[in-house]
């Protein structure tokens, strides 16, 4: 079973606890691989080191990258894809939402979700479940003793959290977490699919110091990890019991440095950033790419989600049959862009497979393995290459034609 562990950011210079463990793997990094399990990485390429470790099934295919935080929250997040060789089943951890409000330093950013209030993760799940076109089926409870371990583990992070406030002259924040777990369906071409949504929130709320004249400010801050698993219908027990090890766990010593880097940045002045010469220039262009790359792909989920909320849960959770047939292509298709990844289809097997997006033209061999990718549509590589070669149809992340 997942364990409820703690996960390190800062906030306002502050460490803060986030008891978002069940959407990773059991164990921190560098714990023993589970059994029929496998040892993935997620680098960060400013710190150069690794950020994140990944367990997934042995022989799935895995693709994962680090986005940058927001200024709502600026810790960085992983989002990862999972898939079994047939491409039928998934694991994917989606781009993490922000969202903040108030009138202290750092509300509302242009890279947060435009919310003003506090959702329950039910609430945010049954939004997430409609943005990503599929039918909420019901609830999904987590076990009882799996929140007891995250109550532990929450209220300890609260307490150790208002130490570090009050020994910085702060305040400490009001804060809580939430879990939530729904089940889902949809049609992926001719196969009835069953999925399971799990959302984790955090939320806190900061009141500022009497200082002097200086008015009293307040800041209200929440984020919502999701993780979306789904299998045809006949596989989803099995998946869900095989899975229950998968997922993301974040490298302490990648915490620390980042902290370090972190509060080092904020206090270089100007003139010490260009004293560090090459070398920041290097970091800085790394930092940049990464930054667009993430920004790009989180206006896009957060656009999806806001539209979702603005038609409303009357659409509804129990929609009809005819609806749920649209075939959920939303949730691939988000970590697609965000991983940079695009779909692909053989048009003679059916095969499906994930390919970089740099590229208009692929073509897949015979043995199935994607081999060649050109933006000149004229190439082709039956005659100067080696095998027998078909050139590959753009689809849908579900595989279904655009």
């Amino acid at each position: 079973m997942r364990v409820a562990r703690i996960w390190e950011g800062v906030r306002n210079g502050v460490i803060v606890m986030l008891a978002m463990g069940v959407l990773g793997a059991a164990g921190w990094g560098q714990a023993p691989v589970p059994e029929g399990m496998r040892r993935e990485t997620i680098a960060d390429p400013v710190l150069n080191r690794t950020a994140f470790d990944v367990m997934v099934p042995a022989k799935w295919h895995f693709a994962g990258r680090l986005m940058q935080g927001t200024t709502c929250t600026p810790v960085p997040s992983p989002v990862f894809r999972a898939t079994s060789p047939d491409g039928l089943t998934v694991l994917e951890r989606l781009p993490r939402m922000d969202w903040s409000w108030g009138n202290g330093p750092g509300v509302g950013g242009k890279d947060c979700l435009d919310l003003k209030r506090e959702m329950t993760a039910k609430e945010f799940a049954k939004y997430a479940a409609l943005m990503l076109k599929t039918e909420y089926v019901a609830d999904d409870p987590f076990p009882a003793e799996l929140m007891t371990v995250r109550s532990k583990a929450s209220n300890e992070s609260a307490a150790a959290n208002a130490g570090r406030y009050q020994t910085a002259g702060m305040n400490p924040p009001t804060e809580h977490s939430d879990l939530a777990q729904i089940t889902v369906r949809f049609n992926n071409g001719t196969f009835m699919m069953k999925g399971q949504i799990t959302v984790a929130t955090y939320c806190s709320a900061v009141r500022s110091k009497q200082i002097g004249n200086l008015p009293v400010t307040d800041k209200h801050s929440c984020v919502a990890d999701v993780r979306f698993v789904h299998a045809p219908e006949a596989q989803y027990a099995a998946m869900v019991k095989m899975l229950d090890a998968a997922g993301a766990a974040q490298r302490q010593d990648w915490n620390k440095a980042w902290i370090d880097e972190n509060n080092r940045q904020t206090a270089l002045n100007i003139h010490a950033i260009q004293q560090r010469g090459a070398q920041y220039q290097a970091q800085s262009a790394a930092s940049h790419q990464q930054f667009m790359q993430s920004q790009a792909a989180r206006q896009r989920t957060h656009e999806d989600f806001l539209n979702t909320m603005q038609r409303g849960t009357n659409m509804s959770m129990n929609r009809t049959r005819q609806a749920m047939n649209a075939r959920s292509t939303a949730a691939s298709n988000v970590v697609d862009y965000a991983l940079d990844q695009q779909t692909v289809r053989d048009p003679n097997s059916g095969q499906v497979n994930k390919v970089s997006s740099s590229y208009s033209y692929t073509w897949v061999d015979t043995t199935g393995k994607t081999g060649y990718q050109t933006n000149d549509a004229n190439a082709n590589p039956n005659g100067s290459l080696q095998g027998n070669w078909t050139r590959q149809q753009v689809v849908n992340g579900d595989g279904t034609q655009k």
